[in-house]
């Protein structure tokens, strides 16, 4: 099972896609997720930002 929540700095839906098998289920072989590819092409829109290093 996929983490529920997204580390720091990752976008959420790159994190999910990668590693939630239950996305692409639906898909069929050679068929490319609609999302992902928008991704690829567009970038993230939806990145999270890091936490501050707090031992400085």
């Amino acid at each position: 099972m996929a983490r529920v929540d997204t580390p720091p700095g990752e976008c959420p839906q790159c994190w999910q896609h990668a590693h939630d098998p239950r996305v692409h289920r639906h898909l069929g072989p050679r068929v490319d997720c609609l999302q992902c590819v928008d991704h690829m092409r567009n970038g993230c829109p939806n990145i999270v930002p890091k936490k501050k290093s707090s031992w400085w």
